[in-house]
């Protein structure tokens, strides 16, 4: 069960470098006018994007599988259910950057460098969140 820990863990690091990296491309992005300097951010959203999908889906193979391994102790646990729904909220956060990576690549992009600002907060606020949820266990 370390094991599986470990590599839950190590999954969920490099996941979160790319989710705290990619936003501040869009950042970069949405300031530019410069056509090169789109092009070749639009190719390191996509190249970005593309290396952490697959860390966030063994990130969550690994989750899932600990907590098979204890889910008679976690099905009662209710930081253990918001952990969840947290999870849950970053994978929809996860979708919508590949939402924006692919708004980018089109020029069709809408948003402003300060909406990406703030876009790029909440992965801090939910790994804040579930760290204390998983540490402390407050409820």
């Amino acid at each position: 069960m370390l094991w599986v820990k470990a590599f839950h863990i190590i999954f969920v690091v490099c996941w979160f470098a790319g989710l705290f990296y990619l936003p501040r491309l869009f950042v970069n992005h949405a300031m530019t006018d410069n056509q090169d300097t789109k092009k070749q951010l639009a190719l390191m959203e996509y190249k970005l994007y593309r290396f952490i999908s697959p860390l966030a889906w063994l990130a969550l193979g690994f989750g899932i599988w600990l907590s098979y391994l204890n889910w008679d102790f976690y099905k009662t646990e209710a930081w253990f259910h918001i952990k969840a729904l947290l999870v849950l909220l970053l994978v929809a956060y996860h979708m919508a950057c590949g939402y924006f990576v692919r708004a980018f690549q089109n020029d069709l992009n809408t948003k402003s460098h300060i909406f990406f600002r703030w876009f790029n907060e909440f992965p801090v606020l939910i790994l804040f969140a579930v760290i204390i949820l998983v540490v402390v266990r407050p409820i």
